[in-house]
């Protein structure tokens, strides 16, 4: 019976990176000589055991037999006679399926230290091609080491082509494909994601609303970038510098899915692509099981982010049907989300990275100016029901415009 240090640990300890959870595999023992040794097994698909001390996870050596459609489909085979290197193998890429014993040595048989070097995600045998998940996961890997140099091997692009030309990926489970992309939201380069499943043509089953953006063109004016698709990209990859909320990261990504809706012939004006998004993102969300509230602040931002680039121009009553269409008042986090989003919506154009964005202190200051009512003095005074909600307005109107007239004065002023 030995024990070896496998997968990530291995390969983030080699990369300088510290290592947040421990992965330990078991050679040459069975279910009954680990539980004489008081491991509690917690794996139901296959032997897998929590430490009685540190309550690590440690797992039985196995081999994986292809057996049915998508990452489920696998006959499962652990016993003592699976040697580490059959276990290593059934592993996705070479960076993962190292292992390390119990003296600090390092076990490589799939070339994973030269990986390292090279700075490539490859995989580790033809198998690959068995789990549709990996694609997923590759990508996810894609978007965590995007910042150290790390690319996808040609070799694996191509099998990751090759799975998404068939059915398997159709067969992966919703739930975990919302985990995974939601995993990859919060990495330290969440755009490469989508842009590995755009290479290697999976974006148009995983996220088609996504997908349809590539080729859908801007004015030149306000997006150089031209094509939606890189434009969603480049908003992405903001809304990871501004926030590393994966909340915010969704609703950047799927600000302007409309834009993939409005007819051809209309092209390059896409009016009216705000409200044309609602819908295709709760159809996302549905179909990848996405949390109500990323895809609340999702549509949100489709509906209104245009509203919220108009603000410095907008008068007080615009100005305060933004917030109210947003529902600031009731919910002042959210649309703090959503001004990160639309902050990343504006940042995210070639060579408009840099540019300031004043509407963001520009609303928080219209916000705070109007927001504390008293609600109290509104009873004393009479009114009733509906008309409280009427007064409330009124009041506010009259704060955020004095507000406005306040800051003309000023600039008059200076």
């Amino acid at each position: 019976m030995k024990t070896y240090l496998v997968g990530g640990a291995v390969r983030d300890k080699l990369l300088g990176i510290p290592v947040k959870d421990k992965d330990w595999l078991v050679v040459g023992a069975s279910v009954e000589e680990m539980l004489s040794q008081n491991f509690q097994q917690v794996g139901k698909d296959f032997p897998v055991f929590l430490h009685p001390d540190s309550k690590e996870e440690y797992a039985l050596a196995r081999t994986e037999r292809k057996s049915g459609k998508g990452y489920t489909g696998f006959s499962v085979h652990a016993d003592k006679s699976v040697t580490l290197e059959e276990d290593l193998l059934r592993r996705d890429l070479t960076i993962n399926a190292m292992a390390e014993d119990e003296d600090g040595k390092i076990i490589d048989p799939f070339h994973g230290l030269r990986d390292l070097e090279n700075k490539k995600l490859r995989h580790v045998s033809d198998a690959f091609t068995e789990d549709p998940l990996r694609v997923l996961r590759v990508a996810r890997f894609a978007a965590r080491f995007h910042h150290l140099g790390f690319t996808v091997a040609n070799e694996t692009m191509q099998l990751m082509r090759e799975i998404s030309s068939g059915e398997e990926l159709h067969h992966l489970v919703s739930e975990r494909i919302w985990t995974e992309t939601c995993s990859a939201l919060k990495e330290p380069s969440p755009h490469i994601y989508f842009q590995v499943l755009k290479d290697c043509h999976a974006l148009t089953c995983i996220l088609p609303e996504v997908d349809n953006l590539f080729g859908v063109p801007q004015p030149a004016k306000y997006h150089p970038e031209i094509d939606t698709g890189i434009h969603t990209l480049l908003v992405l990859e903001q809304a990871a510098i501004l926030s590393d909320d994966p909340m915010v990261r969704f609703a950047a990504l799927m600000h302007d899915v409309g834009k993939g809706a409005v007819p051809k012939e209309n092209w390059p004006n896409l009016q009216g692509h705000e409200a044309l998004g609602v819908e295709l993102i709760n159809n996302a969300s549905k179909r990848i099981c996405v949390p109500n509230d990323y895809k609340d602040l999702a549509r949100l931002c489709s509906l209104y982010h245009t509203r919220c680039h108009r603000a410095l121009q907008n008068e007080a009553e615009d100005l305060l049907e933004t917030l109210e269409l947003t529902d600031a008042y009731r919910k002042p986090e959210r649309f703090e989300k959503f001004l990160l989003a639309c902050e990343a919506d504006a940042r995210g154009r070639l060579g408009l990275e840099d540019e300031p964005y004043p509407q963001v202190e520009f609303l928080q200051t219209i916000l705070a100016v109007s927001k504390n009512i008293d609600a109290t003095q509104i009873l004393e005074q009479g009114f009733r029901d509906a008309e409280i909600g009427e007064q409330v307005h009124l009041k506010r109107l009259q704060l955020i415009q004095d507000n406005l007239q306040q800051a003309k004065s000023r600039t008059s002023q200076s």
